[in-house]
């Protein structure tokens, strides 16, 4: 975290970058979270927590009224300066990374239980303690390269991309992710001309995407291909244009395999007089990947899973197509808000195609149930 800059010039652009995607303000979030850092997307609720010298606890936000639902403590740590939130199948992750002058020595990452956070308002981590491998010198010499705060799971692997204040780049080092105390790898470099402040790796889509700004507040997006265990920055890197105007981004997670969320925290400078609220933004990619070849489906009919559901939103599209894993008959599909509201439920003619109309639906997160007699299915998506 850092809240002065020097600025150049107010309206200058980035160059020539990749593409080009929106970015949508969803609304401004509570001052409860004002210093937003992490961001993640679990089990149907967005989670974030601030940073320096705030409170050890993880906040849920509705995403529709983007108010506070739900408080979770970390009962046997400090929040030293939080930056960043990663999970697998079973763990949530907290960074406590955060080094702008380079001589913290208690560097950790946090490792809370899912269980445990789903089931209790008051939990414990354990604690992966690390150091990186080529760090000789603690001194206070300014804003270093030391600093991090972006945080993702590869696999077996936690992977922290640094924040270099001098450099204008990023650094990724890797550590395991069981508690203990370890050396973090250097595995790869990567100048970005800014500063990285979060990443997320999409498992469905094998795809990295990392969020940071420059000294003029402009933010950047980056899409990352063929990131492995070995070379993080190896395959395909392209530069996105946002096109969203100043923000300090600070989180980053998917919600699924085309969606995400971003939030920005609050800055406030004096000359020149500059305010920008702490803002959940969203924006959704193209990068559903193509169905692979189906495979003879095996004697009997095997019960359908989530894993092979295919869920997607075509780029411009205001309508969610599905492909289902089974060749049992749908016998009706129902969409449920976050509370587990019924929102609607279909039968019969309405089952005729394999799309859903989005037109309905206020931006939000949501999910879509499939009935297939004695059997169903569930997953989450997102409307933005």
């Amino acid at each position: 975290m850092y809240k002065s800059f020097t600025y150049l010039c107010l309206f200058c652009s980035l160059g020539l970058v990749w593409g080009q995607q929106e970015v949508r303000s969803v609304g401004t979030l509570p001052d409860l979270v004002s210093e937003t850092s992490g961001l993640l997307f679990h089990n149907g609720k967005l989670i974030t927590h601030n940073d320096s010298d705030n409170t050890p606890q993880l906040f849920e936000i509705d995403t529709v009224s983007l108010q506070v639902t739900r408080t979770v403590t970390l009962g046997n740590i400090a929040n030293t300066d939080w930056e960043d939130l990663a999970q697998d199948d079973i763990y949530l992750y907290i960074g406590d990374f955060g080094n702008n002058v380079g001589i913290r020595t208690d560097l950790a990452i946090y490792r809370v239980a899912k269980n445990d956070y789903d089931t209790s308002d008051t939990v414990a981590a354990e604690i992966i303690s690390f150091s990186y491998e080529d760090q000789t010198e603690f001194v206070d010499n300014g804003f270093s390269d030391w600093d991090a705060e972006a945080l993702f799971v590869l696999n077996d692997q936690l992977v922290i991309l640094t924040k270099q204040w001098q450099s204008n780049g990023t650094v990724a080092y890797t550590i395991p992710k069981v508690p203990g105390s370890h050396i973090a790898r250097r595995l790869d470099t990567f100048m970005t001309e800014g500063l990285v402040t979060a990443a997320t790796y999409n498992p469905e889509t094998e795809l990295l995407y990392f969020i940071g700004y420059n000294s003029l507040l402009d933010p950047f997006l980056y899409r990352v291909e063929g990131a492995t265990e070995t070379s993080i920055f190896g395959g395909t890197i392209q530069r996105v244009d946002t096109n969203m105007g100043f923000a300090q981004l600070e989180g980053l997670a998917y919600i699924d395999v085309d969606s995400y969320m971003a939030s920005s925290e609050f800055f406030t400078r004096e000359t020149p007089f500059v305010t920008l609220p702490a803002t959940l933004f969203s924006f959704t990619t193209d990068d559903t990947a193509e169905e692979p070849e189906p495979e003879p489906e095996p004697e009997p009919e095997p019960e359908p899973t989530v894993e092979n559901l295919v869920l997607y939103r075509p780029f411009g599209s205001d309508a969610l197509i599905y492909e289902l894993p089974t060749g049992q008959p749908l016998i009706a599909r129902a969409i449920f808000d976050v509370t587990g509201r019924l929102v609607r439920y279909e039968t019969g003619s309405e089952l005729a195609t394999n799309t859903i109309d989005l037109t309905f639906l206020p931006n939000a997160i949501y999910s879509v149930t499939f009935y297939f007699g004695n059997s169903k299915i569930t997953k989450a998506f997102a409307v933005f």
